[in-house]
């Protein structure tokens, strides 16, 4: 498979060989298990504290037997607070009553991170860089591709030199991304427990930056509204795919296919 490399003026300059990445087939569901993977690795432990609920005098005399016992007085037999002079209080400690602990608290030691293969990992990985080649599946995510120059994007490695956010949004206007990076500027209002988390607002996932390691560009256009820069080695599943939803469109600098030919 080739592709056209671009200058940072939006000029064709030549044609290359793409590595063998892009050409691999697209496991839609292989893509999906990677992802919730790597976003299981995220989740934090939680538990409640163990004497909960529990820390009361309440006792459960219910017996016949039992010193001070509640048989016979009209009442629940059920764990209830001792007050002075024999009194009964109210009922605590069991899971239906006011302040008793909970019946199924949540489990610090409970298992959360959803593993995966190495191997199929891999795969997903590259699935993933293919799909983001297809310009059906590009469109399809909800991308506008109408006026870039190519799908796949590759720019000249000039452009990793960039330190400026004004150079490199001229940059992406001469590629012709400027339609899509107007819809990553319009949020989405939210409401219930996402407005207290995201402020109220979210923002769609735009372009993705895959550069060589170590590139002022990263610096230059973190700022840019639903942009993403990343450098080979940081190149991650979620990244290429977010939400699980495959075909992100993505812009590589020479380099980094460069470097991404010599990865597995």
């Amino acid at each position: 498979m080739k592709a056209h490399v671009y200058s940072i003026d939006g000029n064709q300059m030549e044609e290359i060989e793409l590595p063998q990445h892009f050409s691999e087939e697209i496991r839609e569901e292989v893509i999906r298990r990677a992802v919730l993977a790597e976003q299981s690795r995220k989740y934090q432990p939680k538990g409640a504290f163990k004497l909960a609920g529990l820390q009361t005098s309440a006792e459960y005399r219910g017996r016949k037997e039992a010193y001070g016992t509640i048989k016979n007085k009209g009442i629940s037999r059920l764990p209830r607070e001792k007050f002075p002079k024999g009194r009964f209080g109210r009922v605590r400690i069991v899971p239906f009553s006011a302040k008793g602990r909970r019946a199924h608290p949540p489990n610090p030691n409970e298992v959360l991170v959803e593993r995966i293969n190495k191997k199929e990992y891999e795969k997903a990985m590259r699935s993933a860089i293919a799909a983001t080649a297809r310009k059906e599946i590009v469109e399809a995510r909800g991308h506008r591709v109408k006026g870039v120059k190519e799908v796949p994007l590759i720019v000249e490695n000039r452009f990793e030199e960039l330190d400026k956010t004004k150079n490199v949004l001229a940059c992406l206007k001469a590629l012709g991304v400027e339609d899509e990076l107007e819809r990553a500027r319009r949020k989405k209002k939210v409401s219930g427990v996402r407005e207290g988390r995201k402020g109220g607002n979210i923002r769609p996932k735009s372009l993705l930056i895959v550069v060589g390691n170590g590139s002022k560009v990263a610096r230059a256009a973190r700022n840019l509204a639903g942009v993403d820069v990343r450098g080979v080695n940081d190149l991650d599943v979620s990244s290429l795919a977010p939400g699980t939803h495959m075909g992100r469109l993505t812009l590589w600098s020479k380099r980094a296919i460069e470097e991404l030919g010599k990865v597995k």
